[in-house]
């Protein structure tokens, strides 16, 4: 069995797709799964009235929008491969849910739109890879549109984020207009052609660099530019990949479905396999241990109609089959795995095994939340999921006395999937809950799902800022009559809000034994 589980873990990727928001994420996520074969239709994300949306962006509030501001796992497989596509969202107030994705994930691409380079979510989102030791491959996304001077943007690569960019293509350009990527790896031309208003665009079959339709004064230029490339060094090493040096960077058009295939097939080759999970004491959890597991992601009403609920399973060891029997690390208790599916968007389809690499999704599965784990045999103890900072704070009331008891439902499953923090007054209790959130959309889907999914009216006070730091039961005595408020979280931790920097300053000044930890940055 040892064999065959490591074998299949072999044969799986597991990636996650950053960016800042409107850089092609969505976008770049359905032309992936359609080369993948995984669907037979791709919708931009701002599609034409009646038209597809994309398959990933599933939530109401997504498809009215444009954007993504959920995470959703989706499984297909391409060339022997096993891929576990994470789509993250790309805005800034879910940063916390795509770090909890990245948790889970091997192998990271980030999306650059070209006229606009590395942006302020980009660079954040980096930020978490690099601290996971993540490796990177970059996409420049929207050469079809003008953009800025390739080279400009390597550059700017290498000196914001200190990853030096190794491009495995390379856009070929006349005067800003997108004419193809050359693969360097065999010098062949990947023809763009612009899609026909009203029409998708076809991917052009790749012919011989030396063979394409250029003009002497382009490929002349691309000479050049490739020739620089050479010299400097720029070739794809896999050590140095791997060790977080440097980046594989492909360029194309999403949209326009060039440069696509090349990025899924670098995925495959390049990507990295599952590999052995360190615990929390530090030890080495091998890929053939028995089954071990953990939770990354809790969400409700993937399909409205039957009110569920899914539990996201990032497999980490051992081989997963329906109905295994699993230890809940948190709590002790011996959970039988029965309603397990392989979850694609929305849809679902049933999987009876699954390896390292793997997401599965368990349906209804009460008493789990994000972080734990799920194991077979003795206990295993993974690195606890750190929470965000809240910065915005709103008290949510029930419009309708008679709803109150879904309004309460509602604040719970939201509170576990992480679409906001529930924080309670000591004194004011659950008449009066705050909402705490790294961004006000954060609060907008909180809203939108209590009234949509729930059927509670609600209403929510004009946010607040406060600074915030987590303290403690002696921390709270200590406080008392310092004018800082602390709310306590339903899992039972206390957080102390401060109304700025200058009185969290003052605080630890006049009260240095208060325990005051910070938390990760939204």
């Amino acid at each position: 069995m040892s064999t065959r589980v490591a074998a299949e873990a072999a044969r799986r990727r597991t990636f996650a797709i950053i960016s800042h928001p409107d850089a092609g994420k969505t976008t770049l996520t359905e032309k992936l799964l359609l080369y993948g074969g995984a669907i037979e239709l791709a919708g931009a994300v701002r599609a034409r009235s009646g038209g597809a949306h994309a398959r990933s962006d599933w939530m109401e509030i997504e498809r009215q929008r444009g954007i993504s501001v959920t995470s959703a796992a989706l499984r297909f497989e391409h060339r022997g491969y096993v891929l576990n596509l994470l789509d993250t969202p790309g805005h800034r107030d879910f940063s916390e849910d795509t770090y909890r994705v990245l948790t889970a994930t091997d192998t990271a691409i980030m999306v650059i739109d070209a006229a606009k380079g590395l942006e302020p979510q980009t660079l954040k989102l980096f930020q978490v890879c690099r601290t996971r030791g993540t490796p990177v491959i970059t996409f420049i996304n929207k050469l079809d549109r003008p953009g800025r001077d390739p080279l400009e943007l390597l550059d700017e690569i290498e000196k914001e984020i200190g990853l030096r960019p190794t491009p495995v293509t390379w856009p070929v350009l006349d005067n800003g207009r997108f004419l193809g990527v050359v693969d360097r790896r065999d010098m062949r031309f990947i023809p763009y052609a612009r899609p026909i208003r009203g029409e998708g665009a076809e991917e052009i079959t790749p012919v011989p660099l030396a063979d394409a339709d250029l003009s002497p004064d382009i490929r002349r230029r691309l000479t050049d530019e490739l020739d620089l490339l050479d010299g400097v060094g720029t070739d794809h090493d896999h050590d140095e990949f791997v060790a977080g040096h440097t980046t594989p960077t492909f360029f194309g058009s999403a949209l326009g479905n060039c440069g696509v295939r090349q990025l899924l097939e670098a995925v495959e080759e390049i990507g990295l396999p599952p590999a052995a999970w360190t615990t929390l004491d530090g030890d080495s959890l091998p890929l053939v241990a028995p089954f071990c597991g953990f939770v990354f992601k809790v969400q409700a009403n993937t399909d409205p109609r039957h009110r569920d609920r899914l539990a996201y399973l990032r497999i980490v060891s051992g081989r997963f089959e329906r109905g295994l029997s699993v230890l809940h690390e948190r709590t002790g208790r011996i959970i039988a795995l029965r309603h397990a599916h392989q979850p694609f968007g929305q849809e679902r389809l049933p999987i009876d095994e699954a390896f390292p690499g793997d997401v599965v999704g368990l349906v209804n599965a009460s008493g789990i939340r994000p972080g734990d784990v799920l194991c077979d045999g003795a206990p295993v103890r993974l690195a606890p999921m750190p929470r965000f900072a809240p910065e915005l704070f709103a008290v949510a009331r029930v419009r309708d006395t008679s709803r109150y008891k879904q309004f309460r439902r509602g604040l719970d499953q939201l509170d576990e999937e992480g679409v906001v923090q529930i924080l309670r007054h000591p004194d004011r209790g659950d008449q009066a809950p705050i909402l705490a959130a790294v961004g006000s959309m954060q609060l907008e889907v909180a809203l939108a799902r209590l009234e949509g999914e729930f059927g509670a009216p609600t209403e929510i006070d004009p946010p607040r800022q406060f600074v915030v730091r987590e303290t403690d039961a002696a921390g709270v005595e200590a406080l008392k009559g310092s004018g800082v408020e602390v709310l306590v979280r339903r899992t039972g931790e206390m957080v102390a809000l401060f109304r700025s920097e200058y009185q969290l300053e003052v605080t630890q000044r006049d009260r240095p034994q208060v325990h005051l930890e910070r938390l990760l940055a939204g």
